[in-house]
């Protein structure tokens, strides 16, 4: 039996998370368990970018103070999420003509074909974009569907439609620029709705097919998942504040009392319930409008036998689940961040640095799906940024 430590930097729009887990490893599994965990507001931060990179550097120190204190673990490294509205995913495919004598597939072949879908992203979507996933989600040989791995099929060739996730470069290197300044090693960067799937979704719904939406204060990011594979993610410009902005300028009252109220901090108020009801099922109404017109766009709309699963601070709305239900016609669910023994880590909004966490471990679900993981290191502009790929196989 072996133990290691991993750590988790979740940078959000309106808090820093970082959390430590300690992983025991045994015969059959890894025990993963939170040992500490570190708050601190977030600045500099607007729908996901970073708008003063001195602010961020110090909201991150904040949190990981907090962190080391809680856990008793110097961090000095770190796996790091990304978020915000510069994350988005892109469908492309690739193919390739199968070289060997003997037309046997080989792992050599599967990556140019993969390494070709990237080369037929529109310009348009890649430009000033840098991947950071790079997911596999159908191969086809000789035209033929093929359930599973082709690697050792024969074929005269072979097509790979891959799924790539990718986000501002600009905003990677910046958000490794404000870790890296406090001495800590970033040692991957990986999506916040991939990383938030890792903890608050179970086999089950990623085989059957569903959708996980993290609703933040400024960004709801939503993943889509079916036959275990990560098959779209997109980030919205909207969140829990807009809800607390509308019933501010609704009941004409101050932006705290509005935060109040939503939260149902105050029994009472001189203010009809029923107009309070309107507007925040108003703005409900909107996001999850932009979630269904995103399933439509995609062909999975009200065909998610496992339905949503609602994350984030303000899945905690009252009836969210309810509203979910009856807008997207689906069966919806609030979340549950897993994780071993008793931790601090027991609210949604934790789901994004608990998963990173799990990142670092070899035999979590993750492998589960069938992924292959690589680090990548790259020199842009001097300086080192670094992509997590995770090949993610039928």
């Amino acid at each position: 039996m072996s133990k290691s430590v991993s750590v988790g930097i979740d940078v959000g729009t309106h808090e820093v998370k970082v959390a430590v887990a300690e992983s025991t490893e045994t015969k059959d599994k890894i025990l993963p368990k939170i040992l500490g965990v570190g708050v601190a507001e977030a600045k500099g931060i607007r729908r996901g970018y970073i708008v003063n990179s001195d602010d961020v550097t110090r909201s991150i120190a904040q949190a990981v103070r907090k962190c080391e204190k809680s856990s008793g673990v110097k961090i000095k490294r770190a796996y790091l999420s990304v978020g915000g509205i510069g994350l988005q995913s892109v469908m492309s495919t690739g193919s390739i003509i199968i070289s060997r004598a003997d037309s046997e597939i080989t792992d050599l072949d599967v990556s140019k074909a993969i390494a070709n879908s990237e080369k037929d992203i529109p310009k348009q979507l890649s430009i000033n974009k840098k991947v950071i996933h790079t997911i596999p989600v159908q191969y086809r040989i000789d035209g033929k569907l093929v359930f599973g791995r082709p690697h050792g099929m024969k074929a005269m060739k072979l097509e790979v439609k891959t799924l790539f996730i990718i986000c501002t470069e600009q905003h990677i290197n910046d958000l490794i620029q404000c870790v890296e300044e406090l001495g800590i090693e970033v040692e991957d960067v990986i999506a916040s709705p991939i990383a938030a799937s890792l903890v608050a979704l179970n086999k089950l719904q990623k085989v059957a097919g569903c959708v996980l939406a993290n609703i933040g204060s400024e960004t709801v990011s939503i993943v889509v998942f079916e036959n275990n594979i990560p098959i779209s993610l997109e980030v919205f410009p909207i969140g829990s504040t807009d809800i607390t902005n509308d019933i501010a300028l609704g009941l004409k009252t101050s932006l705290e009392e509005a935060e109040d109220i939503k939260r149902q901090k105050i029994s009472e108020y001189p203010y009809s319930k029923k107009k309070i009801d309107e507007i925040i099922e108003a703005r409900l109404s909107d996001i999850f409008e932009l979630i269904d017109s995103h399933l439509k766009k995609i062909g999975r709309s009200q065909l998610l036998p496992a339905g949503i699963v609602l994350i984030g601070g303000g899945s905690l709305e009252k009836d969210m689940e309810d509203f979910a239900k009856s807008e997207l016609k689906l069966p919806s669910k609030i979340g549950k961040v897993e994780n071993g023994g008793n931790t601090p880590v027991n609210d949604l909004s934790f789901a994004v640095a608990y998963g990173l966490c799990l990142v670092g471990y070899t035999n979590t679900e993750e492998n589960e799906m069938g992924l292959k993981r690589g680090l990548r290191f790259a020199k842009t502009g001097g300086r080192r940024v670094i992509s997590w790929i995770k090949q993610f196989l039928p």
